[in-house]
């Protein structure tokens, strides 16, 4: 299985380094790359420094590009266009999605899931570092769009996931910001895919507190349009591929 991680950075530096180090390091023996987009404006020089270093220690393993247009969603799905092979997973490139997880996630695609999504909730409301009140708003509003989205999936927001490429280049994405995330688990919901889900360790690194570019409390009111939004559109307004002519893979 041919495997590209992609890691939107911007001021990760040293953290970046461990991210990649790490991941190689879990899946040793898988034909991984890595793939990092950077912005031509937000990029530190310390984090475009690290990331040559990388290039340097995995030759033709590590690429990287400017994405052209602004929003985390943008650097994904810039990012989608460019991959080939069998499987995408996003991390953050901050250490804050444990890349211990990788090995877990990567055998669920290896048994036939079409996605893989890592869960946050797996031991219930103790997420380090999270205001009590956040922490239970986040709480309820995964609830609320699980019952309407009938779906067992207990995290549907977090970012860390894997997915195969012909269902990334099978669905029409147009969120260009945090909520990307949340419309690349809705929709292929809404679609019919195979989701499985790991449990993860949660912690809150120092690094996020002065990490540029993280959601504002304001990102809730677009996450809430397009968990409506989403809903309520025909299969057909979701992909960007011709629907099979028996419409058996979504049946």
């Amino acid at each position: 299985m041919r495997i590209t991680i992609i890691l939107p950075s911007l001021d990760e530096g040293p953290l970046l380094r461990q991210t990649v180090d790490a991941s190689f390091r879990y899946l040793t023996g898988q034909d991984m790359s890595v793939l990092i987009v950077t912005s031509a404006l937000l990029t530190t020089p310390e984090t475009r420094a690290v990331i040559e270093e990388l290039k340097t220690s995995y030759p033709g393993r590590v690429d990287s590009f400017d994405q052209t247009s602004p929003g985390l969603g943008s650097a994904a799905r810039e990012a989608i266009q460019r991959v080939h092979g069998d499987a995408i997973i996003f991390m953050a490139a901050d250490m804050e999605t444990p890349p211990e997880v990788l090995p877990a996630i990567v055998e669920k695609l290896e048994q036939g899931y079409d996605i893989v999504a890592t869960n946050r909730w797996c031991n219930g409301i103790t997420f380090n570092g999270y205001h009590p009140v956040k922490l239970v708003l986040a709480f309820i509003f995964q609830q609320l769009f699980r019952a309407l989205y009938f779906t067992h999936v207990k995290d549907l927001t977090h970012g860390y996931r894997a997915y195969k490429i012909s269902v990334v280049k099978n669905i029409r994405w147009e969120e260009t910001r945090h909520p990307f995330f949340f419309e690349a688990i809705l929709k292929p919901l809404r679609l019919g895919y195979k989701i499985a889900e790991v449990d993860m360790p949660w912690e809150i690194y120092s690094a996020r507190t002065t990490s540029i570019g993280r959601a504002k409390p304001l990102d809730l009111f677009a996450y809430i349009r397009t968990g409506l939004r989403i809903r309520f559109l025909t299969k057909k307004m979701l992909r960007d591929a011709p629907i099979p002519r028996d419409g058996s893979r979504y049946n």
